[in-house]
């Protein structure tokens, strides 16, 4: 029987504890995020758009299987390391991304603000670098989960930035 010397090495939480917990959180962001859209409004309508944005119709069926990415990667790379630190700095870079995740909806839809929207999703794409680079260091297959979610906000952000400049 092996004796855990430190609390850097204490043996990662159950599976049921790991995913429930990121699934939870990540349920908890897209429905915070899911309060503030309205693409139906009239405000959203007389936004200038570029030709290349996807319908409205797509957008579900893209963050569906991407939240579900981001639930399933972040679960398994909290089973992946025994160092305490390492979990709880995961933990709070997953905590910052879902928070600027489920924000940027706020600053764009219910603050009316492209401009704000674009503030927030330039931090999402810095804190998608952080998340990854995090889970890099304890799985790669939990950052190659992960990159569409991260190659998909940086074409929102390049797609806020188009709909900031067309209605200067």
């Amino acid at each position: 029987m092996r004796l855990i010397s430190t609390l850097s090495d204490v043996p990662p939480p159950s599976a049921r504890l790991r995913y429930g917990a990121a699934a939870t959180a990540v349920a908890a962001a897209a429905v915070t995020g899911a309060w503030a859209v309205d693409a139906d409004s009239a405000w959203y309508r007389a936004l200038r758009k570029p030709n290349w944005q996807p319908p409205s119709w797509a957008f579900g069926a893209v963050w569906t299987p991407l939240y579900a990415a981001i639930a399933y990667a972040t679960g398994h790379a909290l089973g992946r390391t025994g160092d305490v630190g390492r979990r709880r700095r995961l933990v709070q870079s997953l905590a910052v991304n879902l928070a600027l995740n489920a924000g940027w909806n706020w600053l764009f839809f219910a603050l009316r603000s492209p401009a704000a929207g674009l503030a927030g999703t330039l931090l999402l794409d810095v804190s998608n670098a952080d998340l990854l680079r995090r889970t890099a260091r304890v799985d790669r297959s939990a950052t190659l989960m992960l990159a569409p979610y991260a190659a998909w906000c940086c074409f929102a952000t390049a797609l806020n930035a188009s709909i900031v400049r067309r209605n200067r």
